[in-house]
């Protein structure tokens, strides 16, 4: 007598249901022609049959197939964006907001990183062509002309930052650079500073030339000035950071307060200014830019200059739109910036406001001199 096998045995084995169009179209007692048309957001069909399929589509749980509707449609719904790099924390903010804004229109995205090297832009560049991007977002710096024809012959729009060739389908997102610039200055200068150093970026950065440009053009307008040796090349990066304050630290004379390029930088000045005995902003105040997260978490927190990723991603994926939808772009889009004040800023040392402390940070001071000799 055969022995049955179990229930589980035989459910095991049953071949997986595979959803297609054909069960949406039953579902939701459509023909599959008005299915595909509701997945590919073709605005003739009528809004009850719509209705219909996507709930069928949830019910199911069915899933479209991108790439058969890419062939159909001749279009990929996928749009591109190109990055310097991932390890600043700046960068996955950036992403995370492009990703959510071009999801909520209907498109999916590709990203790629540069990591600041001409030949991973090539291949950044070469993905996007093959996985037929409709536009693509370049929120990097130094994308070759060579490379720049690739995409603009086939006529793939394109969104750079601050700075990008005059032609048609291509977009701007210019940063106002100087207003938070202006009012860190003038924070700092309230607070009595007068002796300000700046980490720039590296310096073939169209970013890090406006940053700079900024705060020189700030220091004028509160009547100080611009000490040479106190303006320190960085690299963007928090080792960067704690590179050029040991430049600083170095130096013949500190300066009261330090304005960085990127709050990278500025969490690296921090951590050097630590280890040299300093206190933020007791001895020293810090201020950074980008206003990442993680400022603020930093002891102290940091106080920095907000550029708004999400402000960015939505305007990268909005201009995108209207030059993949025959819509009428911009061909600039302002991004503004402004101060977020938080504990790294304070009174300078030796203030009538910072009489209590003076002496505890006049010692600190002079010891840290002492070790840079």
């Amino acid at each position: 007598m055969a022995t049955r096998k179990p229930q589980s045995d035989r459910a095991s084995k049953r071949k997986p249901v595979l959803m297609d169009i054909r069960s949406v179209a039953e579902r939701a007692n459509v023909s599959i022609a008005t299915v595909s048309r509701t997945i590919n957001h073709v605005p003739t069909v009528n809004a009850k049959m719509a209705k219909r399929v996507w709930e069928a589509i949830r019910e199911l749980n069915y899933f479209p197939n991108t790439q058969a509707r890419a062939l159909v449609s001749g279009r990929s719904g996928l749009l591109g964006l190109i990055v310097s790099e991932i390890t600043n924390p700046f960068f996955p903010e950036l992403i995370q907001g492009f990703e959510d804004i071009a999801v909520e229109n209907g498109y999916e995205i590709l990203v790629s990183s540069t990591n600041y090297d001409p030949k991973r832009m090539s291949l950044c560049i070469r993905r996007m062509l093959e996985r037929k991007a409709e536009g693509v977002a370049v929120m990097t710096f130094g994308i070759e002309e060579p490379l720049l024809d690739q995409l603009a012959e086939r006529n793939i729009p394109l969104v750079f930052v601050d700075v990008g060739p005059d032609r048609p389908g291509i977009s701007l997102l210019k940063v106002d650079y100087h207003h938070g610039i202006r009012q860190g200055v003038q924070h700092l200068a309230a607070l009595g500073h007068r002796n300000i150093a700046f980490i720039t970026g590296p310096a073939r950065l169209h970013s890090a030339q406006s940053r700079l440009g900024a705060f020189s053009k700030s220091l004028t307008e509160c009547g100080i000035s611009l000490e040479p040796a106190w303006v320190i090349e960085g690299d963007h990066t928090l080792e960067g950071g704690i590179r050029a304050m040991e430049r600083l630290l170095a130096g013949k004379n500190l300066p009261t307060a330090v304005m960085c390029s990127n709050d990278m930088t500025a969490i690296g000045v921090l951590h050097k200014v630590y280890r040299a005995g300093l206190r933020v902003p007791d001895d020293l105040s810090i201020i950074g830019f980008d206003d990442i997260q993680m400022a603020r978490v930093t002891i102290p927190p940091l106080t920095s200059i907000q550029m708004s990723r999400l402000e960015l991603a939505r305007a990268a994926v909005t201009a995108l739109r209207s030059h993949v939808e025959s819509a009428t772009p911009q061909r600039e889009y302002k991004i503004d910036t402004h101060l977020v004040v938080r504990e790294s800023t304070g009174y300078p040392p030796g203030t009538m406001q910072d009489l209590g402390k003076s002496s505890a940070s006049a010692e600190r001071l002079s010891a840290a001199k002492s070790a840079r000799n």
